[in-house]
């Protein structure tokens, strides 16, 4: 439950004159609930910090959580950010999968070292387990798109920008809500990036672009520095001189003839005629060997190629190529975007210091980039990998920042996709009826009122995560009154409510319906969903010429929900093998350390907030990762500090992370 409402509006009492004149530009089912949301504002959750990474002066925040919920927090601080890049899921329908690689079992990976083979990468064994789903319909995604615009303008400052990138299947419908929210005179450009080469679409045309829309907070006052993208072939073409050391020039007009403000009238070298510099200058550039006679006594000035900044940017960007699989800046992320993407938006729209924030951070790219440039950074997702994925990143790139979690429910269950799978499963007596809409997750069967339909929030959707009075009177005035007559009750699962006081009052003052409606959290449900790792390992102290300090040792790790995964893809894999594709099981040895994808430990503190004095991140590979560097070395099953250890943690390769204590010895 919210502690409090943070209000969109900056000025409460103000803003109920703005509430009472709102008005929505872009009509479709449900616009005016938007009204009802910005009456009741953005809920403040608490906020848990898990991890210091560094002293982090800056204040860098790396924050789990949904957008609004991560807004009000941010307004509740007083805090303000100077640019907004946001890559919001495009309602296009897709499923997004992580793909999962099983590590080298230590025992034979240090055995094939020992024979100086080379690791097949191909042998690797991997399934592909669903992270999030981007299904929407088209009015609830433009519900929740309008809420998070409306929450990121409120924690903007006045000279901030914010660019949003889309695809195709959605991006004209956010135009108009953004022109509804920033404003049309604040809207500076749209974006098109060639993210993928020709399409070979034998019904329509290739759709091989994004759109990236750029608003800015204030007409007048911004921040907008010139940024260079290269010169096409045919301006290049123009450079067809070269001198003996190769460099490339054009020749450069000198006169300032037709130009305002005058300039220069002396004679150089017996020609004569209004220049653009003084003497001086005229003189200096000869010296330095710029200046070129022309066949007709004319002068003219040696232009380099090598020393243009480039063509200042236009909104037509086809120069920045996709992330593909080889480059060093993967990150095995669905949806990952370029460094040199939100490299040249940083770039233009901010300056050095100033706060970069993503509310749907994804991989980190944002947060990397913007740490590089001199910037401080906000990431924000909802998603567990991607808040690994980026504090690994960033960890790498030596990135001082802390790690948060707002207690908003959505820690409650790791997965959407899968927690949805499961999720009539996990609800006694729930089945399908198909006779129910669509609104309805399934029935219930009572022997005395005969069906009752179950109303379950869609994990993969944040805007139904809260059930408030908006949400309760949609369910009374638009669900129930579809259902059949003879429907006596309904249950209404919600993962948090906003006042469950406030939501049995207004169910039990509206006489609209005689249907028993019946609140049911689902907490109770989600606590059992995600079942913590075993682990067995032994601790001992060095004290040799190479390494003093503590050895943690990793005898054999047990992960059940890892295990059910691969059992699932084998099945599955079993059943659609062919003689062209046959079937390969995936093993797991009986030690299960191939399952171990990171190792921490706390020597700081044994409980409360995480301290990584040190860590191991193993690549798909096999190969470590220590404390954000890479090596050539082979797991060997142990973790190393300096300090005697007082807690482990372990990141199994699906994400799940579980904590030890050490006992002090």
């Amino acid at each position: 439950m919210p502690i409090k409402y943070i209000p969109f509006i900056p000025e409460p009492i103000a803003g109920q004159a703005v509430l009472a004149n709102f008005n929505r530009v872009l009509k479709y089912k449900g616009a005016d609930d938007a009204k009802m949301v910005l009456q009741r504002g953005m809920p403040l959750y608490e906020m848990e910090k898990t991890e210091t990474v560094g002293e982090n002066a800056d204040g860098n925040m790396v924050m789990r959580g949904e957008c609004v919920s991560a807004c009000a927090y941010l307004k509740s601080q007083g805090m303000e950010v100077d640019l907004v890049y946001i890559d919001p899921p495009f309602a296009s329908g897709a499923d997004y999968a992580k793909k999962v690689y099983l590590r080298r079992n230590p025992k034979v990976a240090e055995a094939i070292a020992q024979a100086e083979q080379e690791l097949d990468l191909d042998e690797l064994r991997s399934f592909e387990e669903k992270m999030y789903g981007d299904v929407w319909d088209k009015e609830k995604y433009l519900n929740w798109m309008w809420e998070n615009l409306m929450a990121i303008k409120s924690i903007m400052s006045e000279t901030a920008s914010i660019y949003v990138h889309l695809d195709y299947h959605i991006c004209h419908y956010v135009k108009v809500l953004m022109d509804e929210i920033f404003g049309e005179d604040n809207f500076r450009n749209e974006i098109i990036w060639k993210r993928a080469t020709a399409h070979s679409d034998a019904e329509f045309y290739g759709n091989n672009f994004d759109c990236i829309y750029f608003y800015t907070k204030s007409q007048q006052d911004y921040i907008f520095n010139t940024v260079y993208q290269p010169y096409d072939d045919d301006y290049i073409d123009r450079f067809t001189r070269t001198d003996p050391d190769g460099r490339k020039w054009d020749s450069g007009n000198l006169t300032a003839k037709g130009l305002k403000g005058g300039g220069y009238d002396y004679e150089y070298k017996g020609y004569r005629s209004l220049w653009r510099m003084p003497l001086e200058t005229m003189e200096r550039m000869d010296r330095e060997g710029r200046l070129h006679i022309t066949r007709t006594g004319g002068i003219r000035s040696k232009v380099y190629l090598d020393e243009l900044p480039g063509m200042p940017a236009q909104s037509l960007w086809l120069d920045i190529k996709p992330v593909n699989s080889q480059a060093n800046e993967r990150e095995e992320y669905a949806t990952q975007k370029p460094e040199a993407l939100i490299e040249r938006i940083i770039k233009a729209s901010s300056d050095d210091n100033m706060l970069v924030a993503d509310f749907f951070g994804g991989s980190g790219v944002t947060a990397a980039v913007a740490n590089k440039l001199g910037r401080r950074f906000i990431h924000c997702d909802i998603g567990i990998n991607s808040i690994q994925t980026t504090r690994d990143r960033l960890v790498a790139d030596v990135a001082e920042f802390d790690v948060l979690e707002i207690k908003d429910g959505v820690q409650l269950y790791r997965n959407p996709v899968q927690t949805m799978d499961k999720i009539k499963a996990l609800i006694p007596g729930l089945k399908n009826e198909d006779s129910l809409d669509s609104f309805w997750e399934g029935a219930i069967s009572d022997s005395r009122l005969g069906m009752i339909p179950v109303y379950v929030p869609n994990l993969m959707d944040s805007s139904s995560k809260l059930l408030d009075v908006v949400m309760m009177n949609r369910i009374i005035h638009q669900a129930i009154p579809e259902l059949d007559a003879g429907v006596k009750k309904v249950i209404v699962y919600y993962i948090d409510i906003s006042d469950k006081a406030e939501i049995e009052k207004f169910i039990k003052d509206d006489d609209s319906t005689t249907v028993e409606i019946e609140l049911r959290d689902l907490k109770d449900v989600l606590d059992d969903v995600v079942i913590g790792d075993e682990v067995r390992f032994h601790v001992d102290k060095a004290d040799d010429t190479l390494f003093k300090g503590y050895v943690v040792t990793v005898d054999r790790f047990i992960s059940d929900r890892v295990t059910q995964k691969i059992g699932e893809f084998n099945e599955k894999a079993r059943m659609s093998a062919t003689e062209k594709k046959p079937f390969k099981e995936i093993r797991i040895s009986e030690y299960g350390l191939e399952l171990i994808e990171y190792l921490s430990l706390d020597c700081t503190s044994a409980e409360g907030e995480w301290h990584s004095d040190s860590e191991i991140k193993i690549d798909k590979a096999g190969y470590v990762i220590r404390d954000g560097n890479k090596t050539q070395e082979l797991w060997d099953m142990t973790i190393r500090g300096d300090k005697k250890p007082l807690r482990l943690k372990i990141r199994n390769i699906c994400g799940d992370e579980t904590v030890w204590e050490i006992a002090v010895f």
